[in-house]
């Protein structure tokens, strides 16, 4: 269960087939930025030994991803190269608390909710009328971000109660979906 408050609309699948270019940049960036964000959090609590393994081998498989999408992109021509990204992380970080235990549950809770939106869109590209290759790749990326997603939820589960964990999950789920619903000029993957 991927634990979001709202549903990805088709009006986003078909804007995204349109701009199949810059989802597949934006989605580079989006894993660079995944395995960043786990590494960060390894970095920034040190001494949660209950972290570091699990979010190391994130951290991989999101670079893992990462470089496929890098051959894709090579593949189809598309260079990789800055791309104004979509204020949609930075909203949900913007609610991280800042006293601890709750900070280290909001960011591994945000980190969750990313990871399902992220399993959710890919779900709805590799049903898209795009090209096999593509929608494959996107078939077979679904395991891996539903897994991230439930492993941030489990690690923030050892930081605070599971019940505190499930309420601060819907309440932050609640306005993730408020976010999405703003939308955006731009096409992203979280947009």
């Amino acid at each position: 269960m991927l634990n979001l408050a709202s549903e990805t609309p088709p009006s986003w699948t078909e804007r995204a087939c349109g701009a199949l270019d810059e989802i597949l940049l934006d989605h580079a960036h989006c894993e660079k930025k995944a395995a960043g964000g786990a590494l960060r959090l390894l970095f920034s609590y040190p001494n949660q030994v209950f972290l570091q393994r699990p979010l190391a081998d994130l951290a991989q498989e999101e670079l893992t991803h990462f470089q496929q999408l890098l051959d894709i992109l090579d593949a189809r021509d598309i260079p990789f190269e800055r791309q104004k990204p979509s204020p949609y992380a930075g909203k949900l970080h913007a609610l991280v608390k800042p006293r601890e235990p709750r900070r280290l549950t909001d960011l591994l809770l945000v980190c969750a909710l990313i990871e399902a939106r992220s399993c959710e869109r890919m779900k709805c590209l590799s049903e898209a009328p795009i090209d096999a290759e593509l929608q494959t790749f996107y078939k077979d990326l679904l395991a891996s971000e539903a897994r991230h997603h439930q492993l941030y939820v489990e690690l923030a589960c050892q930081v605070e109660p599971a019940e505190t964990v499930r309420e601060r999950l819907r309440e932050l789920a609640e306005i993730e979906a408020g976010i999405l619903a703003e939308g955006g000029p731009d096409v992203r993957l979280h947009s």
